[in-house]
């Protein structure tokens, strides 16, 4: 091996490690994206609605909505899925922290820690999306 190279044998030459993905792989990773929605929203569906109930935001809830009706098909649009997690997650970025607290006081809920929280997540899986793409 030359000085500046790397040589790669076995698996990882003959599996792509340096070629782009192949559709193969770009349909396993969607498809790991879409598994990985369902199981937030059946852990923190709940939550997330809760939440986007408390803030009042049409918005928000109208992408949640949209996710369980991209869901209730027996195989969910990954682009469906990805612009209902935009929406959510743009009703959720635009909150001052002082609308979060008024909003827990009034309704008895973590507001603010569940904004960041669920933000998060939905940060997570959006990236992951445009790692699958």
């Amino acid at each position: 091996m030359r000085h500046g190279t790397r040589q790669l044998s076995g698996e990882r030459a003959r599996h792509g490690a340096c070629h782009p993905a192949t559709g193969l792989v770009l349909r396993r990773r969607v498809a790991g994206f879409v598994s990985a929605v369902d199981t937030y929203l059946r852990r923190h569906g709940a939550s997330l609605c809760d939440l986007l109930d408390a803030l009042e935001d049409p918005t928000g809830f109208t992408g949640l909505c949209d996710l369980h009706t991209a869901y209730s098909q027996p195989f969910p649009d990954p682009k469906a899925v990805q612009t209902a997690l935009r929406s959510i997650h743009r009703a959720l970025e635009g909150l001052a922290p002082s609308a979060l607290d008024r909003i827990g006081q009034a309704r008895n809920l973590p507001a603010s820690d569940m904004t960041m929280w669920h933000g998060a997540r939905i940060s997570e899986l959006l990236a992951r999306f445009s790692y699958a793409r």
